[in-house]
């Protein structure tokens, strides 16, 4: 049977485990990650389906299960594999997606690696999604494709399917035209995705950007442009805008553009952070720090997240300060992106040889100002380290989004904690009153964590008042119900715009 819902993503909606020596599918271990919320969609339309790739030694082996059923708390739903060999795996994702396009979404020129890159690899496999995506939808049904290493896909999908509507939502900042166009597909990616009868972003400086960026190399007309909402307008980002560009217009078509934060799913980060286990577990890590003032860093090992730059100022700190000595202690969680590339593998290198310097300068037997903690922490027990944390520390140099600072506020329950955050995370045009900084400048980020650190109880508890209540409102549910109205007709879509405004 077609499906009226298809989502396109590069992972699979489970997670397979061996049991009795016959493989099942089971619920993703975190409740709390993008995949339980695009499967929650599946409730809204009669029959639903997902399109992902999955390793095969031997695509042509005639066991491998291309189309399998699930069945789960959201629905019946059918999940159609790409058997993708691992030589396609590398070459489409670690090298074309993460050496390439991963540097220049984020800004790194210096870092994108242009060499390696098998163009025709990348053609080929997002061929494989759009065909795939083609044959489960029926007719006029809603595709929704999601992020960067599927940017083709719109486009062979609408020459093999005009009747459908695509929607594309980007989960990664979306960089200007004088970064962009170092690419050299960049004309195949912007046509691809001007296919689309929706394209999705977090925040309106990326809309913007993408905008730049096609006009810079198609004939693109604005057809609307609307003044951007108070809740994404903190005007202490460096990622603020005052408008932002909604529809445009090319080859005849009219493509709605969208500004649409992802949120955490605050109901159940509260509930985990309020249970009993919890609050045990809150005593213990206080316990253990008796009357030091804990400092939480959570990323991945990612060269766009800050972290040697992070460390660097926390030296810088107890060197000048030395009251605070034996009075802080920074736990710093950076676990490993994918250890088989080559430049997190060198970051992860650049992490522990600084943590060690600063150990041993500083630490003592009684005192280790530095833990770095370089394997995933149970979502569990990290509900737990937000709620103990007297500051939670998120500087990353550039950043779509940041969940992890919507969750330190979403587990705040307490009311108390300071959010320091980088005024390149997309989270910043939201949260305007976490202490801002900016990692690119010593004396900010130096004084941004002296001044959290020192901040007096009425102060930090007004300001988390103010954050929670915009994490509690712009949470998870409240972006899937920003998709659904992208999902409507165009006119739709452009007359309700004003009410969620």
């Amino acid at each position: 049977m077609p499906s009226d819902l298809v989502i396109v993503y590069h992972r699979q909606p489970y997670e397979e485990v061996e049991v009795d020596g016959k493989i099942e599918f089971h619920e993703n271990k975190s409740p709390n990650g993008i995949v339980p919320t695009l499967k929650s969609f599946f409730g809204r339309f009669d029959k639903g389906a997902w399109v992902a790739w999955k390793n095969a030694a031997d695509p042509a082996n005639p066991g491998f299960e291309r189309v399998v059923e699930i069945e789960d708390q959201h629905g019946k739903y059918s999940v159609s594999r790409l058997p993708l060999t691992p030589e396609q795996v590398t070459s489409f994702y670690h090298v074309s997606s993460k050496e390439a396009f991963w540097p220049i979404l984020h800004g790194f020129k210096e870092r994108y690696n242009y060499d390696p890159v098998d163009w025709s690899t990348f053609r080929e496999v997002n061929w494989a999604f759009a065909e795939a995506a083609a044959a489960e939808a029926a007719q006029g049904a809603v595709v929704w494709v999601h992020d960067y290493n599927l940017w083709l896909v719109p486009g062979y999908l609408r020459t093999l399917r005009p009747d459908v509507k695509i929607s594309f939502f980007h989960h990664t900042p979306f960089p200007p035209a004088d970064i962009f166009n170092v690419l050299p597909w960049r004309r195949e990616i912007l046509e691809s995705l001007l296919a689309c009868d929706v394209v999705g972003f977090h925040i309106p400086r990326y809309v913007n950007n993408f905008v730049s960026a096609a006009r810079s190399l198609l004939e693109v007309d604005t057809q609307k442009c609307e003044k951007v909402k108070d809740e994404l307008n903190a005007q202490t980002s460096a990622l603020s805008e005052q408008s932002v560009i909604t529809e445009v217009a090319y080859d005849g078509r009219t493509v709605l553009l969208q500004a649409s934060p992802v949120g955490v799913d605050v109901g159940y980060i509260e509930t985990l952070a309020n249970n009993e286990a919890t609050e045990k577990r809150v005593g213990e890590i206080r316990e253990g720090l008796k009357d030091r003032k804990l400092i939480l860093s959570v990323g991945r090992t990612d060269y766009t997240k800050g972290g040697i730059e992070q460390l660097e100022s926390f030296e810088r700190m107890l060197e000048n300060r030395p009251d605070l000595r034996g009075k802080v202690q920074l736990m710093h969680v950076s676990v490993s992106a994918n250890v088989n590339m080559t430049a997190y593998r060198q970051i992860q290198e650049d992490l522990e040889s600084i943590a060690g310097r600063i150990n041993g300068r500083y630490g003592n037997f009684d005192w280790q100002p530095l833990l770095l903690i370089s394997n995933p922490v149970p979502f569990t027990d990290l509900v737990a380290f937000y709620r103990a944390a007297d500051v939670a520390w998120i500087t990353p140099l550039a950043d779509g989004m940041n969940l992890v600072c919507k969750e330190f506020c979403a587990a705040r329950t307490d009311g108390d904690g300071v959010l320091v955050l980088s005024e390149f995370a997309g989270a910043a045009v939201e949260l305007a009153t976490a202490v801002p900084t900016n990692p690119f400048s010593h004396k900010s980020m130096d004084s941004a964590i002296e001044f959290a650190l020192a901040m007096p109880e009425e102060e930090r508890r007004g300001r988390m008042k103010v954050n929670r209540a915009m994490v509690q409102k712009q949470d998870i549910r409240f972006w899937a119900e920003d998709q659904m109205r992208a999902f409507s007709t165009p006119k739709e879509k452009t007359s309700s715009a004003a009410e969620v405004a």
